[in-house]
């Protein structure tokens, strides 16, 4: 295995081993998100010295950041912004944009297919509607109902997302070449 090819692979293995934890135990454990994160930056020091670590610190204030404000309104949960973080230091910031942006479009597919799947079409569709205005009036807070910490609200296994938007950044950027 070429040098080029650890970071796409390790991330790809990381993103795979949160999917099969959040869907069989709906949570990603923090031995797996703080050792992938450490990885991750021992590994773009080693690979690209102190730019290669200034890069994953970045990837990983990027990405765990974007998902930290889904969390502060209870939106989403902390083994997923703690996954993001990781996956953001193992493939630094330049692959950031690209990892986020299909991982977003795979939880977009997903939400989908559980949508339909539940039968809860017409449900989902009006709390989408309801949360959005909701924080265009109130900004990030919580919403009163629609949340995490509401047990009769639907949960989706999000690092499902993480390991197909991850597999697709790693195949589509030919990482194995």
């Amino acid at each position: 295995m070429h040098s080029t090819q650890i970071l796409p692979a390790l991330a790809v293995a990381v993103g795979i081993c949160a999917a099969f934890t959040d869907v069989k135990a709906r949570r990603i454990p923090n031995r797996l998100t703080y050792s992938a994160m450490v990885a991750g930056l021992v590994l773009q020091g080693i690979l690209y010295g102190w730019k290669g670590l200034l890069l994953s610190v970045e990837g990983c204030l990027l990405f765990g950041g974007v998902f930290l404000l889904f969390y502060l309104v209870r939106a989403m949960g902390a083994g997923d912004v703690k996954l993001a973080a990781a996956l953001g230091s193992i493939v630094g910031v330049s692959a950031t944009l690209p990892v986020m942006l299909a991982t977003a479009w795979a939880g977009a597919a997903l939400a989908i297919c559980l949508m339909v799947l539940s039968g809860r079409v017409v449900e989902t569709l009006r709390n989408t509607l309801w949360v959005t205005g909701f924080h265009v009036q109130h900004g990030l807070q919580v919403h009163p109902v629609v949340n995490l910490d509401n047990p009769a609200g639907g949960r989706m296994p999000y690092g499902l997302a993480f390991a197909a938007g991850t597999a697709y950044w790693a195949l589509s950027s030919g990482w194995w070449s």
